[in-house]
């Protein structure tokens, strides 16, 4: 054999060695790029999971807030009738007036709000028609009394407010 032939031969196996390694490489980087992409994806899917959840439970809280309020409306509106009433005893109606504004406190910390309606336009969503007035002296639409007041958190309504509307 001539020399040649033996390089050959020597060179041949070590070719076949390196395909065999360039093709097991190949193949652990496509593994990789597969777990990779997987990985990717799974995090992805927990983000998603994370945001639902979070927007899940705000919407939770909303909803039990708005619940507890509404059901204690009645009382706030007692309050307020209580704090109007004339009374000979200034003390007692210095301590209503005292408990009112602790409640209305409360409840605005906690984000609700009072609609305005006298002298503003009539919104359906916001207000409760109850009756109508000609009165020229007001705009179209334009609430010239208030009956019951009505309330919100954010722009979630809790209750409507009842209006008189004019013209």
């Amino acid at each position: 054999m001539s020399e040649k032939e033996q390089k050959q031969e020597n060179e041949e196996p070590k070719v076949q060695e390196e395909k065999q390694e360039k093709m097991e490489l190949e193949l652990k980087q496509e593994e990789l790029d597969d777990i990779t992409d997987r990985y990717k994806r799974v995090l992805a899917e927990f983000e998603n999971y994370k945001k639902r959840s979070s927007k899940e439970r705000d919407s939770l809280y909303s909803s039990v807030l708005s619940d507890v309020v509404e059901a204690m409306l009645p009382v706030l509106d007692n309050l307020e009738n209580a704090a109007k009433v004339e009374t000979e005893d200034e003390n007692y109606k210095k301590g209503v007036e005292m408990v009112l504004k602790q409640f209305k406190d409360v409840l605005q910390s906690k984000g609700v709000e009072e609609i305005k309606t006298v002298g503003e336009t009539f919104d359906p969503e916001l207000h409760e028609a109850v009756s109508s007035i000609q009165n020229e002296e007001l705009g179209e639409k334009e609430i010239a009394e208030e009956y019951r007041k009505g309330y919100k958190i954010g722009t979630k309504v809790i209750r409507h407010s009842m209006v008189v509307v004019a013209n």
